[in-house]
């Protein structure tokens, strides 16, 4: 995807790139290609693939949510900041939080947000199960890409979620994962409020995201250490 094809796709989810912000991206892409030399942050280097893979599934999101109305978000798992970088980016009013259990992938994401000057964002290094017992009911979005199975991803995303507002992850295929989470959203109260399927422009690779709402808070006992939820699956 060149830049033109990127900026096209955007206006057709209803995005609208300054130049600023193309700018912004483009040294954002330099920094993940200087730092991937010293750090595992992708696989995938090659420019036009970052913007298809990286910089536009990351907006995506917005298909099945309006960014302009969202105050706060958390990205679960970030990695090298897909989708929460890309969105702060892009939508600059949004508080962003950013989490991520290795220390090397903030050290990288805290390069990015002093070298773009950004504001209203924060990274943490922690473990979302920790992260989850003292964040509890403080997010309007809660959002992972590529983290882990669903019935994982809810149990450590729903408490971090507002009663009344959403957890939206980004998956791929998810045929086989959203039968198993009948359990987990009865549990974890919450409800599938909205599902889109759609292809990768240019690759026409499958993209699924999911909209949960949350209907209460989520009792205390959640989130589970990770050993006992691989032990015992909602």
């Amino acid at each position: 995807m060149n830049i033109n094809d990127f900026i096209e796709n955007l206006k057709k989810i209803n995005i609208n790139i300054n130049v600023s912000q193309l700018k912004q991206l483009e040294k954002y892409y330099e920094l993940l290609i200087e730092y991937n030399e010293k750090i595992n942050l992708t696989g995938i280097t090659e420019k036009e693939q970052v913007y298809l893979k990286h910089f536009y599934d990351s907006l995506t999101i917005n298909k099945i949510i309006d960014l302009n109305t969202v105050e706060n978000l958390c990205d679960v798992g970030a990695g090298a900041g897909f989708p929460g970088l890309v969105i702060k980016i892009l939508f600059p009013k949004i508080n962003v939080t950013l989490v991520d259990s290795l220390n090397k992938r903030i050290d990288f994401l805290n390069a990015v947000i002093k070298e773009l000057n950004l504001v209203g964002i924060d990274t943490l290094h922690t473990r979302i199960e920790d992260f989850g017992r003292k964040s509890r009911e403080k997010y309007d979005v809660v959002t992972a890409r590529a983290v882990a199975s669903l019935n994982i991803l809810l149990e450590y995303c729903l408490p971090l979620v507002k009663s009344g507002k959403y957890f939206i992850p980004l998956k791929a295929n998810i045929s086989r994962e959203i039968l198993e989470i009948d359990y987990a959203k009865k549990e974890l109260n919450c409800e599938l409020v909205d599902k889109l399927e759609f292809l990768l422009p240019s690759e026409n690779s499958t993209r699924t995201i999911l909209k949960f709402k949350k209907l209460k808070a989520t009792s205390k006992k959640y989130p589970r250490p990770y050993s006992q939820i691989k032990k015992k699956p909602l």
